[in-house]
């Protein structure tokens, strides 16, 4: 499975195609899902252009992406604490979201990352357990009693060192455990995102890709938009026997 992350905290100032408004993030959310991207991860903003969980930008940007992807390519988002950094706020606005996403993000090494995922639960929305490297979110998050109820977990790499992110992922990777308790997807950032996307795509894990985590091709030229990422990390996927370009999603 291949995700797309339309846009993270990044600011157009970094990339033209960055995509900021609910229209935006559709429109760049349809192109990478025709270019083979099988889900999608966003980042809602504010009238401020930054990140947020009022249920209104909630509402707006997972509604235009779902109205504009293809049936069957999940719509997730975000709860990182730079948006609302008070962990009980951030579970009081998912109660009040009005628009569900498919699934969420919970970043486990954050504080009150399990009153998060409770209200995640309540709502029956998926949860991301994202679990980042050089954390104790590993820890945290194996040893939460109701972590079989997770969608899947995000490894993600926070080595930005394209000469060592790989044996990084490959730490992180030992570090989770064999015997996980839902399904595990792989994605670095930065000049570590296509180390570790190749190092997913050598192992058969689900990755993703998208200017979220990097704003450069595998040649290091700047990416158009999300659905050159996504092709590119389709061609390095079908060289390792994964999902080529063509391939039509389940």
């Amino acid at each position: 499975m291949l995700q797309v992350c339309l846009n993270g905290v990044r600011s157009r100032s970094e990339n033209r195609r960055v995509p900021v408004t609910p229209g935006e993030l559709a429109v760049e959310a349809a192109r990478a899902a025709e270019a083979g991207a099988e889900d999608v991860h966003l980042h809602p903003r504010g009238a401020d252009g930054l990140d947020s969980l009022e249920p209104r930008a909630v509402a707006e940007a997972v509604g235009a992406v779902r109205a504009a992807v293809p049936e069957g390519v999940r719509v997730g988002v975000t709860t990182g604490a730079w948006a609302v950094p008070d962990p009980g706020k951030r579970a009081e606005l998912i109660r009040s979201w009005t628009v569900l996403p498919d699934h969420a993000s919970v970043n486990w090494h954050e504080e009150g990352a399990e009153a998060v995922a409770e209200a995640l639960l309540e709502r029956g929305i998926g949860i991301e357990a994202g679990v980042w490297s050089g954390t104790d979110g590993a820890r945290r998050f194996r040893t939460w009693p109701r972590a079989h109820r997770v969608l899947r977990i995000l490894a993600e790499v926070t080595d930005t060192d394209p000469a060592t992110a790989a044996s990084t992922a490959t730490a992180l990777l030992r570090e989770l455990g064999d015997d996980l308790p839902a399904p595990l997807l792989l994605h670095g950032e930065d000049d570590g995102a296509w180390p570790v996307l190749r190092t997913a795509a050598a192992l058969g894990l689900p990755t993703r890709i998208g200017l979220e985590d990097v704003l450069t091709l595998p040649d290091g030229s700047t990416a158009q938009d999300n659905a050159h990422l996504v092709r590119a990390a389709r061609e390095i996927l079908a060289g390792h026997g994964g999902d080529g370009p063509g391939r039509t999603r389940e």
